[in-house]
């Protein structure tokens, strides 16, 4: 549970139908080996206890009177295990039976949630044996039990652990309990279900679930009847799942009789909560209350180490596909909008630069003009090596943009005799004078060419604030803004495979293989000397704290537990302290530079923009953050 972690399994048992206490004994058992596995909310299907397919056995008192009797026989079997467990079966309450999920911990019925919704149309007759719950009636006490749909379960250790209940067809109604049970402070919604089986409906089911877990911001436990229920009309494929605001992260095979463990990160859900101004979360003042210890989670469910990067190839084409179509959508407006006749884009053979020429003349296409309304400017100077020149002037070549070189050397060397600077002090001065050259050629050109000039850096620079201010920090617009580094690799990728021009490949697959680097300082004997992230790390460990510290709000103690487990070895530990105290540095002392970004298209969930999504005073003080990173 620690850093937020719940650990719940959605368990399918082999039942018999009404055979109470070989169900009894299955549950129990499976109950046990989910807590020997850490577990510490298990949801199990729908009636369970007696087997949904009962009929209308369900009107035998000696069935019914078992099941009451099994559910005080399970709790106390599962009273010495740290571990939630809920469990359908039929109850009776005041002369009219219900389908029930009963909640049970160390030893006791917390509480008992009977069906609102009963499906009553084609194979479904349940209203021939239950009644549906009333929710005017409120909660209610079942022998000293809190009975009722509308109940909230709430950790006192944990308080963003709360979980709710629905059942079944609860889920597949116009208006789903679980909407109201959310909005009352549930991050957990349970799912005891019977669902039969038949073609196209786990799609749908799956569907289902998933959506319902992003619309209410929540994590959702669906645990399905399988093995064992009747078959005399119908299949239980036992299709389990467990999702998380729209991500399913774990998922059984139909038929397999397996069980689904994850864990489901509550801290974070409520981040997002609090994010969304239309969730009006009310903390429910009827809340059962249980006490759990807080114990160390461990984790199985998969965090990618690329979080802006989608895993699957098809996805991928998708997304980049996707990305670049809003960055030229966004690079159209602005060029109709403003009447230029040229997009002024400053070229250097690398990753960012080369992403931003393609957009550009993605744009133009969508505008039905001739790439030679580019005005791509090559500007070498001290450090410009030949490889990354003359990859800039194939691939502006290949895509017929009229280039155009300004060698800056003089001018820089004559910046430095003004302002009196040795041009043997290789030091910011050095570097930031050839970056604010560029930018002024640029700016001037586009004045000369009726244009805009085109912005080429991307989120990730601008979270550590790796650019020089009033030089590539500025532009007209910038096509890159929310586009991270490690997805900017996937997109020039994308282009490159997707190209007939052979000429227009190869260098684009050369810029790939090009080291990242500014090009400021001199090269070494014609090789890249200045490279990136030997000065401020690796962009795939930056880009993955950007999206979790920011875009998920967790404390760097989280991010750095959760880059291990994500990275898995590939850097030691005192790596990721390191580069996490860094980024954890430049990211306050860098704001100032983002209070004045240009405009630009977001494209994913996290961008830096003072209009956007991210607001903060350029003198906040990084203290606590760094802190608790330093102390690691």
């Amino acid at each position: 549970m620690t850093d937020g972690y719940i650990k719940a399994a959605a368990a399918t048992v082999k039942i018999q139908v009404a055979d109470v206490e070989y169900n009894k004994t299955a549950v129990i058992e499976k109950a046990k080996e989910l807590s020997g596995k850490g577990v510490k909310l298990a949801v199990f299907p729908e009636l369970c206890v007696t087997g949904y397919t009962c009929q209308d056995l369900f009107f035998q008192n000696t069935l019914l009177g078992a099941a009451e009797q099994a559910m005080h026989d399970i709790a106390a079997a599962l009273s010495d295990i740290d571990m939630i467990t809920a469990v359908g079966l039929p109850l009776v309450y005041k002369s009219k039976l219900y389908n029930c999920a009963a909640v049970l911990y160390h030893g006791k019925v917390l509480g008992i949630v009977p069906k609102q919704h009963l499906p009553n149309y084609n194979e479904f007759y349940e209203k021939r044996h239950f009644a549906a719950w009333n929710t005017a009636e409120g909660i209610v006490s079942r022998n000293g039990v809190p009975f009722g749909s509308g109940l909230i379960f709430a950790c006192d250790e944990l308080p963003e652990f709360s979980f709710a209940v629905e059942i079944c067809e609860d889920l597949w109604s116009p208006c789903p309990p679980s909407g109201a049970l959310a909005l009352s402070g549930a991050t957990i919604i349970l799912n005891l279900s019977a669902g039969n089986e038949m073609t196209g409906k786990a799609d749908y089911r799956r569907e289902l679930v998933r959506n319902q877990s992003a619309r209410l911001i929540a994590g959702y436990v669906y645990a399905s009847a399988g093995e064992g229920e009747s078959t005399q009309d119908l299949v239980f494929a036992g299709h389990n799942m467990i999702c998380e605001n729209g991500v399913t992260i774990a998922e059984s095979e139909l038929f397999s009789g397996n069980s689904v463990i994850s864990e489901i990160d509550v801290v974070s859900l409520n981040h997002e909560r609090r994010k969304n101004t239309t969730f009006e979360q009310n903390t429910a003042e009827n809340a059962v209350r249980f006490s759990m210890p807080l114990t160390e989670t461990t984790l199985t469910r998969y965090i990618s180490a690329a979080p802006f990067v989608p895993t699957e190839s098809a996805e991928m084409n998708k997304r980049c596909e996707l990305i670049l179509t809003m960055q030229s959508e966004g690079l159209k407006k602005r060029l109709e909008h403003t009447h230029s006749k040229t997009a002024v884009i400053g070229v250097s053979g690398g990753l960012d630069s080369t992403l931003a020429l393609i957009v550009c003349a993605k744009a133009m296409e969508r505008l039905g003009r001739s790439n030679a309304d580019i005005l791509a400017v090559t500007m070498p100077c001290f450090g410009t090596t030949d490889r990354t020149k003359s990859n800039a002037y194939e691939i502006c070549n290949a895509l017929g943009a009229t280039l155009k070189e300004v060698n800056i050397t003089d001018s820089v060397k004559q910046h430095f005799a003004d302002i009196g600077h040795d041009i043997n002090d290789l030091s910011v001065v050095y570097e930031n004078a050839q970056a604010r050259e560029r930018t002024q050629v640029l700016m001037d050109i586009a004045n000369q060419h009726n244009g805009i000039v085109i912005g080429t850096g991307d989120l990730s620079e601008l979270a550590l604030g790796w650019a020089t201010y009033n030089a590539d920090h500025m532009s007209m617009y910038g096509v890159n803004c929310s586009v991270p580094k490690t997805l900017i690799r996937h997109l020039v990728k994308y282009y490159a495979d997707g190209t007939d021009n052979q000429p227009l490949k190869s260098a684009l697959y050369d810029v790939l293989d090009t080291p990242v680097s500014p090009e400021l300082l001199p090269a070494d004997h014609g090789e890249i000397s200045q490279k990136t992230e030997d000065l401020v790390g690796p962009y795939e460990l930056h880009d993955f704290f950007l999206y979790c510290a920011i875009r998920r709000g967790y404390p760097p103690k989280k991010v750095y537990r959760l880059a291990l487990y994500s990275f898995n070895g590939k850097y030691e530990q005192q790596t990721v302290k390191k580069w996490l105290c860094v980024f954890c540095r430049r990211f306050f002392s860098q704001q100032f530079k983002r209070s004045c970004l240009p405009d630009g298209p977001k494209v994913g969930s996290v961008t830096l923009s003072p209009r956007g999504d991210w607001r903060m005073p350029s003198d906040a003080v990084s203290k606590l953050w760094l802190t608790e990173a330093e102390n690691l």
